[in-house]
């Protein structure tokens, strides 16, 4: 009962974020010349279709999204590629968006579908590099722990189309982007690394950046980030003047949508962050310390009640064959801390319906997670070191799967407490 209630709270919150619901009511003025839509992203080919609904003239274009996550469109484009490390499809869609938007008048408009994702989607290496060194730098990365802000700014230093650029290229025609936002705080330029907007930060920052989370970068890319080539077009550039930027669907949103599913339930709930960010078995410990605080003195809460929280984890691997996203190590490392509490079930998952590299959402675990686990042969504290939550959840067949949701608004995790 209690993780059919936590699953509904997910699905409502997902149904929240879908592009149909909102596209309608963002649509840009019409020009007097052309409509060109781009975009990149797991939500982006979803958004393309609702805006061909919706648009009454004519429209042309290209949107990239993740393998498995392509819409039909009969007037946009829709190409697939690899997400989290970028291939070759992703390159060559770059590289033909950057010729789309090439030679454009003061008189057409330029839509861009920006979603989640959309960074390892669109690489177009900086003069110098090659597909193999930003597919390096993405690597380095995602193993570092670092925040989602850092990860952009760093990455931005190393293309062609991100931080503005690909706005840039744009002009003089009007750049109107719609934003799926899955970044915590809901800032638009950190989404999908901004490539119609321009991105906050100096090359210097992303020096230190690169030194405190220790990146292994090739050198040639070590070379562009001691120099000052590639610089990105300031926030204030007047190339930027006539462009406007709306946030169509957030976590909060989505997280205000759950939160009244559950009343309706006569469940209270409280949404503690939808920006919540660290290391996901850290963040784990403090939603534990507080479910169990809930479950055995009724504070800061009354039972029954639900957490609900947003953002994005991160994860530093440690282990070398584990598997699994954020969500299901968050998981892992929240059912060890609630090892034996009665009245907690806990629901998190990606709300793009793909959690990390894996083939599930996420996961739900319980007061006796980590007793089954041990039943099932398997060490919950061994896992977790290994990184192995997908292992871990697989085992006892906890997982949750979807399948890809056609949205992307981050992280979503959910504590019932009785």
């Amino acid at each position: 009962m209690d993780r059919a209630l936590l699953d509904q709270m997910f699905r409502q919150a997902v149904a929240q974020a879908q592009p149909a619901l909102a596209i309608g009511r963002h649509l840009p003025e019409k020009p007097a010349g052309r409509t060109i839509v781009i975009g990149a992203g797991k939500a982006s080919a979803q958004m393309a279709r609702a805006f061909e609904q919706a648009w009454d003239g004519p429209v042309s274009g290209l949107v990239v999204t993740r393998y498995g996550y392509a819409e039909p469109c009969e007037r946009i484009e829709i190409v697939e590629a690899a997400h989290p490390v970028p291939d070759e499809a992703g390159f060559l869609a770059a590289r033909r968006m950057l010729e789309t938007v090439s030679g454009l008048g003061p008189d057409d408009l330029v839509v861009a579908l920006i979603s989640g994702g959309g960074s390892a989607l669109l690489p177009a290496p900086a003069p110098g590099l090659t597909l193999d060194d930003e597919q390096a730098v993405n690597r380095a990365l995602l193993a570092s722990g670092a925040p989602i802000a850092v990860m952009n700014l760093i990455r931005n230093q190393f293309s062609t189309i991100k931080g503005g650029r690909l706005a840039a290229r744009c002009a003089p025609a009007r750049v109107a982007t719609l934003v799926v936002s899955d970044v915590p705080g809901d800032d638009p330029a950190l989404v999908a690394s901004g490539p119609t907007i321009p991105l906050a930060g100096t090359r210097e920052l992303a020096r230190q950046y690169a030194q405190l989370y220790r990146l292994d970068l090739p050198p040639h890319v070590q070379a562009l980030l001691a120099g000052d080539d590639n610089l990105a077009p300031e926030p204030g550039d007047a190339v930027f003047a006539r462009n406007s930027i709306v946030t169509i669907a957030s976590a909060a949103l989505s997280l205000e949508a759950a939160a009244e599913q559950a009343r309706g339930q006569g469940i209270e709930a409280a949404i503690l962050s939808d920006s919540i960010e660290g290391e996901a078995r850290d963040v784990a410990q403090v939603h534990a310390a507080m479910a169990r605080e809930i479950a055995q003195h009724n504070r800061p809460f009354n039972k029954p009640v639900v957490l609900l929280s947003g953002g994005e984890t991160t994860v530093t691997l440690r282990g070398k064959a584990g598997r699994g996203g954020r969500n299901a190590e968050f998981l892992l490392a929240l059912a060890i801390a609630i090892d034996g509490v009665e009245g907690v079930t806990a629901l998190a998952a990606d709300t793009d319906g793909i959690d990390g590299s894996e083939d599930n959402a996420g996961a739900f675990a319980d007061g006796s997670t980590a007793t089954r686990l041990r039943q099932a042969g398997v060490d919950p504290l061994a896992a977790l070191a290994d990184n192995d939550a997908w292992g871990a959840f697989n085992a006892i067949g906890d997982l949750l799967v979807t399948g890809p949701t056609g949205t992307n608004v981050n992280d979503f995790r959910a504590i019932l407490i009785r």
